[in-house]
Formats: structure tokens, sequence, C-alpha cells
């Protein structure tokens, strides 16, 4: 399946804990749920010219939340933690929120 690289990548994960990752050169974003490694590797390197080292994938289950009487699950997503190489640059997007 041919997808492009903004398709693969959906948006960033910035929290307190994946802060803490990006100084070991860890960055974490949501991506596409049919997206394998070597493709979120293709897709980072384009988007942000960089060299990836290892990405790392889990599948998140949606959680359950209620409105009123009725509950549901929200929709299944999947994570990427992406590991850039030592002679790689930095992502600027996420320089600016140390």
């Amino acid at each position: 399946m041919n997808m492009f690289a903004q398709d693969i990548i959906l948006r960033p994960i910035v929290t307190e804990h994946t802060m803490e990752g990006m100084q070991q050169r860890k960055y974490t974003f949501k991506v596409a749920k049919s997206a394998n490694k070597i493709e979120i590797a293709k897709a980072v390197q384009e988007l942000f010219g960089v060299e990836v080292k290892k990405v790392n994938t889990m599948n998140c289950k949606g959680r359950y939340v209620r409105h009123g009487a009725t509950g549901g699950y929200r929709p299944d997503w999947k994570k990427a933690i992406v590991t850039l190489s030592d002679s790689s640059k930095t992502i600027e997007f996420f320089d600016n929120m140390f």
C-alpha cells in the first residue's frame, strides 16, 4: 500500500514522559494503524530530514467513556517511538518545547 508520509505520521504525542525521552533522542508519534516500522521510519526521515536508528510500535486500546447513561469506547490507535541515530540532527519542531 502506497501512503504519503503525512498519512502515516498523524501527530506528535507531547507529554511529560515523552519530553524526557526527547533528551535521549526518542520521539513519540501517533501513526496510522496500518503502517509498519519500515514505513514509519521512511516517513519520519522524509518529513523531518533525520536519520532513524530504531522504531518501536505499540497498539493502544481505546478507553471506555460514558455519556450519561450510555457508554462506549474511543477508537483504537497506534503509537510509535522513533529513536534517532547519534549522527542525526534533532527534530526542530520539538526543540522549543524544552
